[in-house]
């Protein structure tokens, strides 16, 4: 991997989960920017938050939509921690696991294909505690 694969990577990781954990309707611009005009999302929380028939949102109309609706539905489970990530300098993975030094949180493996230093290709895989919060239907409960 070269350095500008490894200051994109890095660039990445840490800028677009500061942008999640600090969404709102009004900044999804700046989580959006990581993204590529044409990219597409995979998500469990697509159909469920969305009411489509698929998990799969493509460009950046769809996708700020979704954020836009993530921007108001977090629940309080949805909390940050991390501890590394894997790459090959085209592919970053990293995981959001259950128990954190805090307690519970929803959890999660991000899967992010790399191109041209954006997100080309996003798939979200869900953990047994966060796809109970989709079950309990915790995101359009209001927030606390």
């Amino acid at each position: 991997m070269d350095q500008s694969s490894n200051e994109t990577i890095e660039r990445i990781y840490h800028g677009w989960n500061d942008a999640l954990a600090h969404l709102t309707v009004e900044n999804v611009g700046n989580l959006l920017s990581f993204y590529a005009p044409d990219a597409v999302l995979e998500s469990p929380l697509v159909p469920h938050l969305m009411k489509t028939p698929t998990g799969v949102l493509r460009g950046h109309d769809e996708l700020r939509k979704l954020l836009e609706e993530l921007a108001r539905t977090q629940p309080p489970t949805r909390k940050f921690y991390r501890t590394s990530y894997f790459t090959d300098g085209k592919k970053i993975i990293w995981e959001y696991p259950r128990a954190t030094p805090q307690g519970d949180q929803q959890d999660f493996v991000e899967v992010m294909e790399i191109e041209n230093g954006l997100i080309k290709k996003h798939c979200v895989y869900w953990g047994w505690f966060g796809f109970g919060v989709i079950q309990r239907d915790e995101h359009h409960r209001k927030k606390s």
